[in-house]
């Protein structure tokens, strides 16, 4: 009698085994990440400024609150899919374009109004150059030190980079870097309350909680900034160390209300090069007909994506003219819903509505 042997494969093993999530994986791996950059950038932990220490927790709090926050929209099947095909369209030719007008210039804003525009590039910018001078020196990546012939030395990761002459130029703009950036985000903030107050559309639109508490801490954080270099100039360092206290609570509160507030879109703004490669590519193919109309509306891609996302949610519009609700043109969708509850076919009425192609 011949005996037969069940043989099972055993599973494969990857890091993912070793964490109970995603998220926890990410925060794990961000955080030996840190450690091992401020190792370097600190000269093994010789240079470390305990004054920055609660910018520091601030900020690592805010990482984690970030990655909870993307993880959980990463997740989500629209997102999964254009996340995985923009990655692989990362390499188009109009990346590097799409990038700069999404990321550097704000170009879709400005389509919205000059006005508006001003107040993003002053607000965006000015937080950028925050987090471009504060979150090296936090970490220790970047120091400076003084020598006796009056010339900085300027540290990179433990490198020494440049000497600056302590009242050239370029040390008055690493002085100053952050005051430049409280300027340009308290001036862009203060356009953005001043069209939230008068703007009366934008007045209906607006939440204290959602709208106008985020524009108030960098507000806050920006007056404070600057009022801790007038104080060391012209006050003589009269209560600098209070000011600076507060100061530093007004930061690591804002750094931990950022990735669940408004603010979150600051850090999430990237992917949407990724969104734009996804739509021109396959646009680029092949588009979709509206089956009312007749109008190309999205790309067949596009299309078929968000049937089967809808169908891996369990969500049916197939309707019983032989079409599914995703294959209607947007001003064509409206009607043909309407035409359900009215029992008219509006749906078959050729003229389009008036704000179809508005900006904004």
């Amino acid at each position: 009698m011949q005996s037969t042997i069940a043989t099972t494969k055993k599973k494969e093993r990857s890091i993912n085994d070793a964490f109970a999530s995603h998220f926890a994986k990410s925060m794990f791996l961000t955080v030996v990440g840190l450690f091992i950059l401020t190792f370097i950038g600190t000269r093994m932990f010789t240079h470390v400024d305990l004054n920055l220490y609660g910018y520091m927790v601030g900020t690592i709090v805010f990482i984690g609150g970030f990655f909870y926050r993307f993880i959980a929209w990463g997740e989500r099947p629209p997102t999964k899919i254009f996340i995985k095909k923009g990655l692989k369209l990362l390499f188009r030719k109009s990346t590097p374009k799409t990038a700069v007008n999404h990321l550097a210039i704000y170009d879709f804003i400005r389509n919205r109004g000059i006005y508006r525009w001003i107040q993003h590039i002053l607000i965006g910018w000015g937080c950028v150059l925050a987090c471009l001078v504060t979150f090296p020196l936090v970490f220790s990546w970047m120091y400076f030190t003084m020598e006796d012939n009056g010339y900085y030395t300027i540290v990179l990761f433990g490198m020494n980079v440049m000497h600056v002459k302590a009242e050239g130029i370029i040390a008055w703009l690493s002085y100053n870097a952050l005051n430049i950036a409280a300027i340009m985000v308290t001036a862009g903030v203060v356009m953005a309350l001043n069209r939230r107050l008068k703007n009366m559309q934008a007045r209906a639109e607006q939440k204290f909680m959602y709208d106008f508490l985020p524009l108030y801490l960098l507000l806050f954080i920006s007056i404070t900034g600057l009022l801790l270099t007038f104080q060391n100039i012209v006050l003589h360092g009269w209560m600098q160390p209070q000011m600076s206290l507060i100061h530093q609570f007004s930061v690591i509160v804002t750094l931990i209300y950022l990735p669940f507030g408004k603010l979150a879109h600051i850090p999430f703004r990237p992917v949407s090069v990724f969104a734009r490669n996804y739509r021109e590519h396959y646009g680029e193919q092949q588009m979709k007909e509206c089956k009312v109309c007749g109008d190309h509306f999205v790309s067949v891609e596009q299309s078929s994506d968000v049937i089967q996302v809808l169908g891996a949610n369990e969500i049916d519009f197939n309707m019983q003219d032989g079409f599914n609700l995703a294959e209607l043109c947007l001003p064509c969708r409206r009607k043909y819903r309407i035409s359900r509850f009215s029992g008219f076919a509006t749906h078959q009425v050729k003229v389009k509505e008036a704000n179809q192609n508005a900006k904004g």
